[in-house]
């Protein structure tokens, strides 16, 4: 239980990093679109494959989601995600 806690902090403090990084103006465009677009496809209460097709329902949300999401901070300059992260 503990474990559970402390990795729901840690992705707390990551989605607030997320949200000022997408805010920093030295974001290029290109990762804020990227950003929008994973957290909006995280948000959506319907998915392309549904969860319940073994494999499948799982895996689109984590290539949808954590594909864009990863490419997005790859585009950010390192010393905006450190200021982002010290800010968060």
């Amino acid at each position: 239980m503990k474990r559970m806690r402390e990795a729901a902090r840690a992705l707390r403090r990551e989605v607030r990093v997320w949200r000022l990084v997408a805010r920093h103006p030295r974001t290029p465009l290109a990762a804020r679109l990227l950003l929008a677009f994973a957290v909006g496809y995280a948000l959506l209460p319907f998915d392309l494959v549904p969860d319940f097709v073994p494999v499948l329902g799982v895996l689109d949300d984590v290539l949808l989601v954590g594909g864009p999401l990863l490419l997005a901070l790859r585009l950010v300059p390192r010393d905006v995600i450190a200021e982002c992260r010290g800010r968060a």
